[in-house]
C-alpha cells in the first residue's frame, strides 16, 4: 500500500489520463486509500464522484464569486452581499484612480486567488496588474484536481470592499458545510494571537469532535457568534436542492456577509481525525443516481 502510494505521488500531475484513473491515482497519494467510484463511501469519495460525474449549470454560476451574487441577492437579499467597487476581464478596464484607498482583489473563477491591499497608494501597480494577468491566465479546472464547478467560468478580477475584525489579522469565516439543504456542520475559522486555526461546531453550536488536517485545530471554546442561528438558516437557504455545498459567511459588526460558495472543499483529498469521521460524515450525502447509461448528471 505504501509502495503505490509512493508511486502514486509520482504519476498524480498526470492529467492527460482518463479521468476516473487520475482520480484513483491523486486521491492514493493524497490518501494513502483506495477510491471507489462504483460504491463511494467516505466523505472524500463521494466528492470526488461529484466532480465527475454531478454537472448542473447551476454551479458554474454559484463558483463564480461575481456571478453568485445574483442568486444570493435573490434567495436571501442583497443587503447580505459585500460591496463591489469593480469587475474587469481585460486589465486595461481597471481605473486605478477611481478605486478606494483600501479594497481586496480576486480572481472570479478560482480558489487562492487574492490581493489585500491597505493602503494603495504603496501599491506597486504595474506589479499588480502582471499578477492579475497571470490570474487572468489561470484555470483552476485544469491546474487543480478537475472540479468541474469552475471548467466554464468566464475569468475575470472584482475588487471588493476590504472587511476588517477590530485587532484580527484575520477574519472570522464560518463555513456551512450543507448536505440536502441542512447545514451539517461548520468550519469555524479564526484568528488566535495572529495564527489562523480552526474549529468545527454543530448547528445546534456544540463543538464537533472531528478536525481536518489541512489546518492547526483550535482545542478551545469559542462563543456563540450573535447571529449564528441567523447565519444557520441563510446557508440552508442557499444550499436549496444541492446534494453537497460549502456556504460561507463574514460576521462584521452584527452583519451577515456573505463570502463565497464552494463545491470541493479541499479538493476531496484532505481527510478527517479520527478517520472513522469520513465514513460517518461521508454516511450522511446521498448522491444522485446516474441512470440509464448517463455520464453524467445536468439536472438541478
Amino acid at each position: 500500500m505504501k509502495l503505490r502510494q509512493k508511486i502514486n505521488r509520482i504519476l498524480k500531475n498526470l492529467k492527460f489520463l482518463p479521468k476516473p484513473l487520475f482520480f484513483k491515482i491523486r486521491y492514493n497519494a493524497y490518501t494513502g486509500k483506495r477510491l471507489n467510484l462504483k460504491n463511494p463511501i467516505e466523505i472524500n469519495e463521494k466528492k470526488n464522484w461529484l466532480k465527475l460525474y454531478y454537472h448542473p449549470p447551476i454551479l458554474t454560476q454559484l463558483a463564480d464569486k461575481y456571478a453568485v451574487r445574483s442568486y444570493v441577492a435573490d434567495k436571501i437579499g442583497s443587503e447580505y452581499l459585500n460591496k463591489v467597487y469593480g469587475y474587469y476581464t481585460a486589465i486595461d478596464q481597471i481605473d486605478w484612480n477611481q478605486l478606494p484607498n483600501a479594497f481586496i482583489l480576486k480572481a472570479v473563477h478560482g480558489s487562492h486567488r487574492n490581493l489585500i491591499v491597505k493602503d494603495k497608494s504603496s501599491l506597486n501597480i504595474r506589479e499588480t496588474e502582471k499578477m492579475l494577468s497571470k490570474w487572468l491566465r489561470y484555470n483552476q479546472y485544469k491546474k487543480v484536481g478537475f472540479e468541474w464547478a469552475y471548467k466554464n467560468i468566464k475569468p475575470a478580477i472584482i475588487v471588493e470592499k476590504l472587511l476588517k475584525e477590530d485587532q484580527k489579522r484575520f477574519l472570522t469565516d464560518y463555513k456551512f458545510v450543507c448536505m440536502h439543504g441542512k447545514v451539517i456542520y461548520v468550519q469555524i475559522v479564526l484568528d488566535v494571537d495572529g495564527k489562523e486555526v480552526q474549529v468545527n461546531y454543530n448547528k445546534a453550536f456544540e463543538q464537533e469532535k472531528f478536525i481536518a488536517i489541512n489546518r492547526e485545530w483550535y482545542q478551545g471554546a469559542i462563543e456563540k457568534p450573535v447571529l449564528f442561528d441567523k447565519m444557520v438558516a441563510l446557508a440552508e437557504i442557499l444550499a436549496d436542492r444541492l446534494p453537497y455545498v460549502r456556504i460561507d459567511f463574514y460576521q462584521i459588526e452584527n452583519k451577515i456577509i456573505f463570502g463565497e460558495v464552494t463545491f470541493y472543499p479541499g479538493d476531496g483529498k484532505y481527510e478527517f481525525f479520527p478517520d472513522e469521521y469520513n465514513k460517518i460524515i461521508g454516511d450522511q450525502l446521498q448522491l444522485p443516481k446516474l441512470v440509464n447509461g448517463q455520464k453524467e448528471i445536468t439536472t438541478y
